[in-house]
């Protein structure tokens, strides 16, 4: 019997290619991935890329935002603005945070699950262990799938967020326990070519690998 087709949002990031892995265990793979501006845009296409390689999805969409740039708002988009250093302080919202970004990349995802019949929608979105952002709260997904009931034509979209309880350590477990080619991922906020390790993306994967005992493959400025 085939296997249900579920659309999944790869940045190119770990988080949601460990999303990917475990929509991989019980579904046919579609991959959607944005650009909005980013300063690293070339290089989570690359890793995008790549980890689509690795499944071997041809079911792909790469779609462009600019509005977001030009909206502002972030330093991930804004070169003005300094891409802070170190972890943000809890209960403040980072200059990373891009304005309402989620909810307009799933907006796409959720059109076109429904022109092709989709109803699962897979993100990697992480609430216990993240820069506190608003659209990665469990609470937000909540909300977000009473607004695809009510504006589908089927009513059955679902966006799925299985890593949103987890914490780095956990998930850097569940991607090598289901072999995620976690060595094809990036995330850093600031550089294209080695990881800055230094700002809050960085220094949470790195100490997700340390509580997980394990090695992260990736570079990192000042590494030897």
């Amino acid at each position: 019997m085939p296997r249900e087709r579920a659309i999944v949002l790869v940045s190119g990031g770990m988080d949601s290619c460990v999303a990917a892995a475990i929509a991989a265990c019980h579904h046919d793979l579609a991959f959607l991935h944005c650009t909005y501006g980013q300063r690293t845009a070339s290089k989570e296409r690359e890793a995008f890329e790549a980890i689509a390689r690795h499944y071997g999805v041809e079911r792909k969409m790469v779609t462009d935002l600019p509005f977001l740039g030009q909206i502002g708002g972030s330093s991930l988009t804004d070169p003005a603005k300094d891409v802070e250093e170190g972890l943000s302080e809890p209960g403040v919202i980072p200059s990373t945070y891009v304005p309402f970004r989620n909810s307009l990349i799933l907006s796409v995802a959720v059109a076109w699950a429904e022109a092709t019949g989709v109803e699962k929608i897979f993100i990697g979105a992480v609430e216990s262990d993240s820069s506190g952002y608003p659209d990665c709260r469990k609470a937000y997904y909540e909300a977000f799938n009473r607004l695809t009931k009510l504006g589908t034509r089927s009513g059955r979209v679902a966006v799925i967020a299985p890593l949103v309880e987890m914490d780095k350590c956990e998930i850097v477990r569940k991607g090598l326990e289901l072999e995620a080619p976690l060595h094809l991922t990036w995330s850093c906020y600031v550089r294209n070519d080695v990881a800055c390790g230094a700002c809050e993306s960085c220094l949470l994967r790195r100490e997700g690998f340390r509580k997980a005992g394990a090695v992260d493959a990736i570079p990192y400025l000042g590494d030897t």
